[in-house]
């Protein structure tokens, strides 16, 4: 395992029950059973704040950090963009990220492949509690 995906892990700062919270969401990957909850804080369009909590492996701990530290004061469209972005990454080596989202290449690249649901996860319960 790369320690890049371990010291990103262990930043928890947004690993925290947010009691005021907008929008909320579950996520389970079938595959190997991570389990993530995600609680956000919008106004205005713009995510204030996030928590989550989550019995999962450690790229998908180093994920919803990542995440987390990075989609705080950002428009809920150009998250849903990155979003459905990611879900092609894996494949299309072309895809180029915009400068804000670059540190995401630490994980979603192709040696990573193989933890491509673990990593996503996190990615795709913000998707649910933003269209909920």
């Amino acid at each position: 395992m790369d320690l890049r995906i371990l010291e990103i892990a262990t930043n928890t700062e947004n690993n925290k029950v947010l009691d005021k919270h907008t929008h909320k969401s579950k996520n389970k990957n079938p595959i190997c059973g991570d389990e993530m909850e995600i609680s956000l804080l919008i106004k205005n369009n713009k995510v204030i704040d996030i928590g989550y909590q989550c019995k999962s492996c450690i790229y998908c701990q180093a994920s919803v950090s990542l995440l987390s530290r990075n989609i705080k004061n950002k428009n809920l469209d150009e998250i849903k963009e990155f979003i459905i972005i990611c879900e092609n990454i894996f494949e299309n080596t072309k895809i180029n990220l915009e400068k804000k989202w670059k540190n995401f290449k630490e994980l979603f690249n192709k040696k990573n492949k193989s933890r491509k649901e673990c990593l996503l996860l996190p990615l795709r319960t913000v998707l649910k509690a933003l269209d909920d």
